[in-house]
């Protein structure tokens, strides 16, 4: 696609924060709802600016994921789109330097766009706690976050002081430029366009890794207490997954199957029976340590991956069925455990 000849808001400033060819592959495959593209105004409302932050983390995803790439790609030569579901993030209710602590760091982002609570999923398994962020605005079509707490202080004494020693070293990415457009967002629910231009990229990278390359040995001494806890060691705050809304979860998951796509073995189904989840297992990525006596060392560890889901209408409300289910989400985390 031409995105120099895109007129849309959205498409305006993913192009403006990621480059026309980082920007093509996610635009050419999400279907964007025209209520939330914008009309390429110099205005930028709090949805629009939700829409395009999704988009530009929905395009580093597909950098990020060369199974997830592969399948989008597939789906372009099929001539078809994606519904964005939700993305889902991981952080750290413990000590994590300059970087507000677990949720917050995020909280301060979604808010000012709109974003509210809508449900808390209690993870003990994990010993997590994830929560539902909705955009208030357009709650079916703008994607929802899913951002879950690693509760460092339930964890056994070993595991907490190297998470502290990894976690600790976190810096905030937020500067000058983001905060005066949160600040706007969250007063006007709305800021100029080049004003979200110049803060939008920066957004982007609070969804990362703030801490330095982790000590081997931390890294070490977390995986047998949280294999979260170590994921989120490696890949920081990333994306661990985007999720796309399909029709019939149980037959897509057959095909991809059939297909040589790494799918889960089971699909989880929520307690109500109303929401359908499945998801490929995560690629593998290297990623830098530190060894005993300083030097980088480099091993293979899980990374992010692709999920699907699938809602059906809520007989009470006659829309979809927008919750979580917390075996649900505990089934999806396995995927990003070392075999």
């Amino acid at each position: 696609m031409d995105i120099s000849a895109e007129t849309g808001t959205v498409s305006r400033l993913a192009a403006a924060s990621l480059g026309e060819g980082g920007a093509r592959l996610a635009l050419a495959v999400l279907d964007i709802d025209p209520r939330v593209a914008g009309s390429g105004g110099e205005t930028v409302s709090r949805a629009e600016a939700a829409m395009a932050l999704n988009l530009c983390l929905f395009a580093g995803l597909l950098d990020a994921v060369p199974t997830a790439r592969r399948y989008v790609e597939d789906v372009i030569v099929a001539g078809e789109r994606l519904v964005f579901d939700h993305g889902a993030l991981r952080t750290i209710d413990g000590p994590t330097g300059a970087l507000p602590s677990g949720r917050a760091a995020f909280a301060r982002i979604l808010e000012p766009l709109g974003y509210e609570v809508a449900g808390e999923y209690p993870l003990p398994r994990l010993t997590m706690t994830g929560r539902a962020y909705v955009q208030a605005d357009f709650p079916e079509i703008v994607p929802q976050f899913f951002v879950s707490e690693l509760h460092m202080d339930q964890l056994p004494a070993e595991a907490q002081a190297a998470g502290e020693r990894v976690f600790g070293t976190s810096r905030d990415p937020l500067g000058e430029a983001e905060n005066a457009l949160l600040a706007a967002m969250a007063r006007d629910g709305e800021a100029p366009f080049t004003q979200c231009a110049a803060a939008l990229p920066g957004l982007v990278a609070a969804f990362g890794r703030q801490h330095l390359d982790p000590a081997l040995a931390d890294y070490e001494a977390l995986l047998p207490h949280t294999a979260e806890g170590a994921w989120i060691a490696t890949e920081g705050n990333a994306f661990n997954h985007a999720t796309n809304r399909v029709a019939d979860v149980e037959a897509l998951a057959a095909d991809l199957k059939a297909r040589g796509y790494p799918v889960k073995d089971a699909v989880e189904h929520s307690a109500n029976g109303q929401v359908h989840q499945t998801a490929f297992i995560a690629d593998k990525v290297m990623r830098p340590f530190r060894d005993a006596d300083g030097n980088a060392v480099t091993r293979e560890v899980p990374g992010s991956f692709f999920e699907f889901i699938t809602r059906d209408i809520d007989a009470a409300s006659g829309g979809l069925d927008l919750t979580f289910d917390s075996g649900n989400a505990t089934g999806i985390f396995a995927v990003t455990r070392s075999a």
